[in-house]
Order: structure tokens, then C-alpha cells, then sequence
């Protein structure tokens, strides 16, 4: 309240002094109404509990940073150069370069900037800062901004300090005439760009008639109109995913109006003339920002708004075959941004341990035999290469058939998902409660039926491609109806397999400590499909089956598997990630080509499947002592 009095009074004084008659002080009054009229309702992304997901952070009153003893300037040098402990706001006025620094290291924030942000902003309110401007260069318009402070952004770019802003734009230079009026156009700043909107735009929500709402993302606190998860591919868009999506929490800062007059500002607000940089000295994207006084909107707010972009893109929440391409992307450019981040603050572990990843790969191309690729004449011993260059080949030489049967996948997945939603929301009408000790289980029947559900779709591409692949070898003519068709014959005993395997897999991984016995169970039971499929067994048959047949090849089943699943999950999200960054395609197109990518590599890997089943089978079978590296052993297959 003291500084408020003050404040107010040091305004007066600096109005008076500078122009001797009281038009100043009414200014600043008129610029006050009106920054009071449209001042934004901010609705926040709820953070359920401490350090989880959501927004940690509130826009402060900064004057919270001044004379508190954990923060520090320093110089502009080096992170280490103490000017000042408790810096008083009066004392950044004539500094350039220098830079704030908290508590907290901000390439390894943890909680400390959370639990910092709480204790040095106990009983303030939220704060916003507004400022009336004009543009020297478009007479007969007036700015209105305000700018919110955060004192950290915990997004992909992590770092100290965190100044974001909306403007409203007037047709008129007058503030006690803009406070009748309505703005012609309102900008929200996100990243190194703006989204604009009309008043009367449908995406802009206005409370009580001149209050806009504002939606910070989670972390980046890139304002939107709209909750949503948002997309970008620049700099001006922001690379990554912005989350707005709710629940929400509301609050109403407080308005603090900075003076027009930029010597008054300075009196009322000196920090307001600080050239340096809100938050810790860090390399590149991680350093501190620099305050308003040094954006090209401070100024030029009308020239600023040119450039604003007339909407920002959400991503599709769902689609008929997933939203795979831009979930890639979001995740991708997190983890990528997250290494970035380790490797500025600890290089050499990081740069090791690229380096070891990529001599294993090498080492392990290059020393794989890869021929003779042989498609035909399936049970034979094929080494690990072999494997990957028979099923490459044999796709290539039968595209058609093997595309078509990815494509019939497609409505397959349909059928899928809404098995799950019907499940889903039977379990929740059936009276099964989800509290206290049945929750757990609940939760995890869901798990496994859905993903047994999820896999069944899978499987069925799998067993229709081991079924043609064996058409092929007697020599008989299949297409993708017939083999599909064929594969139903065994879908009862199939379903039953993967529900035992996803439940008790998914049991194990329940518990950290049981997780490598799940690996180790996933990959012993990876071959029921062929088994079940070519051989005719039992659900539980099936299971000991492909035990059986994996139990000496633990490791090559494992490592192809992986390789063949990795190639197929990562091929469509990756085209669409690239896509994302090369073109405008709306992102419902390129999640439906991420898809339909997924669908036509999967037989691809049903292929080295039902390959890697014959080896191991051929093994068992004839059980040699060594591993031959030729491929003389085979057995005689029936169809």
C-alpha cells in the first residue's frame, strides 16, 4: 500500500514538473480508466499439484524482486560478476547489459523456481503492467498493452524471467477517447510473433463487455485465444507444442498503468529503464530476457502489429487413425530441446554417449550379413541381416499384395478404436467403482483390454501377412481379401493370447522393479501370432510355443523386433514431422498421411516376423549345436 501511495505521488509530482500545468497528471489519469476498462481476465492452466503438470507460475508485481536478498545483479561480463546484492529498482536505471539472477539453475530447475516464486510473492496479488502509446509513424491510432512477468519460463527453452504482452489497438490518439470506444483489433503476443483478432471474432472472449481472455500456455506462457494444444514450426510460432487446454484457474491481476511520458515512467517506474536483462546470463536461447523498454512494440506498437498473424493451429485431438505425426512432433522437439538443455549445461556426458550410440550402430551394420536376401522357400536358418534384406525384398516383389493388406488395416483401426470407446464407457455405467483399492485394478483392466484391443489390429495384419507370405512359398495366388479372410479363422484363440500377454505384462510394469522381467516376457511371447496362425495352436499354446522358440534367440528376436517396430512407428510421424516443417498442410492431413504411412510399413515387419519365426523354428526343430553361417538347415512347411 505504501509504495502504491508513493508511486502515485511520485506520477503527480513528475507530471507537474515536467509540463507545469496539470494536462499531464489528467494523462496519466485517462490512460489509467482505460487500462482499468479493458484490463484481461488471464485463465491459466491448473496445476493439481506441486512441480506436476500445469502452470507453476503467476504474473508478478515486480517490485517483489527488488530489495530481496536472493536476488542479485550481475554484470554483463560473466555469470559470476556481483554487483549487487538486493538491487534496488532505483539502481537499474543507467545499466546496460547487465543481467537479474535468481535462485536456481535454469538449465536444471527442478522445483526451486516454483518454491522460490511462492515464498518472494506470498501476500501479492497477480500483476499486470499496462502502457499507453502511440506510433509516430501512424497518427490517429493508440496502443493499449499490457505486459504480464513471469519469473520463469519452463518450456523448451528453458530460462530466468519471462515477459509477455497483449495490445489493443484504437482508432484514435486520445485516451479519454479510446475509453468510449472499441478496439479495432487485439494482438497476443506468442514467442517472437502475435496472433491478432477483431473485437467482434468469434476466437476472442470478452468478459462483461471489454475484458478479453487470456489463455497462457503451460510453461511458455505464449498467449492464445483459445484452449488448445498449439502447434509451431518457426521462430515466430514458437517450435513445439503450447498447451492451453484446460481445467483452467481464473485470476485478475491487478492493473499498474506506466505512464505514456516516458521521463514520468521512469520516476514512477525506474526499472522500467533497465537495458538488461531479466534473469540469468545463460548461451543462447536459455538467457534472461530483456525488458519492454527494449521491444520493437514499446515504441513502434502499430508497425509491431503489421506483422501479426491471423491465427495460430491447433492440433486435431483425434482422427481415424490417430494423431501420430503431430504427437511426434511435440514429443520430439521437447526431447530433442531437453538434450539441448543437458548438453549446454553438462556437454561431455551427453556428446559420449552420442558418440558410443553411434559406434554400436555402425559396428552392428557393418558386421550383420546381409546376404544371400533369399525371400522364398521360408524355413531355413537366415541370419540377422538376412532377415531385414528377405523381408525388404519380398515386400518390394509383391507391393500390391502387401500395400493392400496395410491398407485394409485402416478401417481395421476403426473398428478398433470404437471396440475401445464401447469398453471404455461400459466400464464406467457397469458399477465398478474407481476409488481406493478396486481403482488400481480398474485402471489396469482398462490398460490391458485397450491394448489388447489396439494389438488385435496389429496382429490381424501380422497373420494375414504371415498367411500370404506362405501362399507365396507353395506357390498358390492370394490377394489381400483372401488373407485377411484366411487370418479370421484364428482370431478367437488370437484375442485370447495377446489378452493373457498384455495383462501380465502390463501387471509387471506396473512395478519398477518387475519391469525388466516384462522386457523379458514382451519378447519371449513376440512370435504367437505365427504361432497361433500357421500352427493352429490354443491361446495358452501359443504362449509356451513362442516361449519355446525364443528361448535360445532371446536377443536376436528382441533386437528384430525392435528394429522392424521402430522402422514402422517412426516413418509415418517422421514424414509428418517433416511435413509439419516444410509445408501449410492442415495437421488433420498430415496426421491421416502419418497414418496411412503406419499402415502400409506394418506388414513390413510382419514380414521379418514370420521370417525370424521360421529361423527360430527351424532351430528348434533340428536343434544344430552351432549357429550355421550358411543356410543349409531348413524344414519342409505345409500350408
Amino acid at each position: 500500500m505504501i509504495l502504491s501511495i508513493r508511486r502515485a505521488l511520485l506520477i503527480a509530482i513528475a507530471a507537474l514538473a515536467l509540463v507545469g500545468v496539470p494536462t499531464a497528471a489528467a494523462d496519466v489519469a485517462d490512460e489509467t480508466a482505460l487500462a482499468e476498462r479493458f484490463a484481461p481476465v488471464v485463465r491459466l492452466v491448473e496445476q493439481a499439484q506441486e512441480c506436476g503438470y500445469g502452470e507453476s507460475y503467476e504474473p508478478i508485481d515486480v517490485d517483489a524482486l527488488f530489495d530481496e536478498q536472493t536476488v542479485a545483479l550481475r554484470g554483463p561480463w560473466n555469470p559470476t560478476d556481483l554487483i549487487e546484492i538486493a538491487p534496488a529498482a532505483e539502481n537499474l536505471q543507467k545499466l546496460y547489459e547487465h543481467h537479474l539472477d535468481f535462485p536456481g539453475n535454469a538449465l536444471d530447475p527442478g522445483c526451486d523456481y516454483e518454491r522460490w516464486a511462492e515464498r518472494v510473492t506470498k501476500g501479492k496479488e497477480p500483476t499486470v503492467y499496462a502502457h499507453v502509446v502511440t506510433d509516430p509513424n501512424h497518427p490517429g491510432q493508440l496502443a493499449l498493452q499490457y505486459w504480464f512477468y513471469y519469473v520463469f519460463n519452463d518450456w523448451n527453452n528453458t530460462h530466468e524471467g519471462d515477459w509477455e504482452m497483449i495490445q489493443l489497438v484504437f482508432d484514435t490518439d486520445d485516451p479519454r477517447e479510446a475509453i468510449s470506444r472499441e478496439p479495432v483489433e487485439i494482438g497476443y503476443s506468442q514467442h517472437e510473433g502475435g496472433e491478432r483478432a477483431t473485437w467482434d471474432d468469434d476466437k476472442l472472449e470478452v468478459v462483461e463487455g471489454t475484458h478479453p481472455v487470456v489463455y497462457p500456455a503451460a510453461g511458455s506462457h505464449a498467449n492464445f485465444y483459445e484452449p488448445a494444444l498449439h502447434l509451431g514450426s518457426s521462430a515466430e510460432q514458437g517450435v513445439g507444442c503450447d498447451n492451453t487446454t484446460g481445467p483452467s484457474s481464473e485470476i485478475r491481476p491487478i492493473v499498474r498503468t506506466i505512464p505514456g511520458d516516458p521521463a514520468a515512467a521512469r520516476v514512477a517506474y525506474p526499472w522500467i529503464a533497465f537495458e538488461g536483462r531479466w534473469g540469468e546470463l545463460q548461451r543462447a536461447f536459455f538467457n534472461g530476457p530483456t525488458g519492454p523498454n527494449l521491444k520493437t512494440q514499446w515504441t513502434e506498437p502499430i508497425r509491431w502489429s503489421e506483422d501479426w498473424r491471423g491465427e495460430s493451429y491447433a492440433v486435431p485431438a483425434g482422427g481415424a487413425l490417430g494423431t501420430s505425426a503431430t504427437d511426434f512432433f511435440c514429443e520430439a522437439v521437447a526431447a530433442g530441446s531437453n538434450a539441448i538443455r543437458r548438453m549446454a549445461e553438462n556437454p561431455l556426458p551427453i556428446v559420449a554417449a552420442l558418440l558410443a550410440l553411434l559406434a554400436l550402430g555402425v559396428f552392428g551394420l557393418s558386421h550383420a550379413t546381409w546376404g544371400p536376401s533369399t525371400p522364398l522357400r521360408l524355413a531355413r536358418r537366415r541370419a540377422w541381416g538376412q532377415i531385414l534384406a528377405a523381408a525388404a525384398r519380398m515386400y518390394v516383389q509383391r507391393i500390391p499384395l502387401f500395400v493392400g493388406i496395410g491398407v485394409l488395416f485402416v478401417p481395421l483401426s476403426v473398428v478398433v478404436t470404437l471396440l475401445q470407446a464401447i469398453f471404455l464407457r461400459a466400464s464406467k455405467v457397469v458399477g465398478i467403482p474407481t476409488e481406493a483399492e478396486s481403482g488400481g485394478f480398474l485402471a489396469l483392466l482398462v490398460l490391458a483390454v485397450g491394448t489388447a484391443l489396439t494389438l488385435l489390429g496389429i496382429a490381424l495384419v501380422q497373420a494375414a501377412t504371415a498367411r500370404a507370405l506362405v501362399e507365396i512359398d507353395q506357390g498358390r495366388a492370394i490377394g489381400p481379401l483372401r488373407a485377411y479372410r484366411l487370418a479370421l479363422d484364428s482370431i478367437r484363440p488370437l484375442l485370447r493370447a495377446l489378452v493373457i500377454a498384455v495383462f501380465v505384462v502390463s501387471l509387471l510394469a506396473t512395478s519398477i522393479f518387475l519391469v525388466p522381467i516384462a522386457v523379458w516376457l514382451a519378447v519371449r511371447w513376440a512370435l504367437i501370432v505365427p504361432a497361433v496362425e500357421l500352427e493352429e495352436l490354443s491361446a495358452i499354446s501359443s504362449l509356451r510355443r513362442s516361449g519355446r522358440l525364443v528361448r535360445h534367440a532371446w536377443f536376436k528376436v528382441g533386437s528384430l523386433t525392435i528394429v522392424g517396430g521402430a522402422l514402422a512407428l517412426a516413418a509415418g510421424p517422421f514424414i509428418g514431422a517433416l511435413l509439419i516443417f516444410v509445408t501449410s498442410i492442415p495437421f488433420a492431413f498430415i496426421n491421416l498421411i502419418a497414418g496411412l504411412v503406419y499402415a502400409v510399413t506394418m506388414p513390413f515387419v510382419a514380414l521379418a516376423t514370420t521370417y525370424v519365426y521360421f529361423d527360430t523354428r527351424v532351430r528348434d526343430e533340428l536343434a544344430p549345436e552351432h549357429e550355421p553361417n550358411e543356410l543349409p538347415a531348413e524344414i519342409q512347411v505345409s500350408g
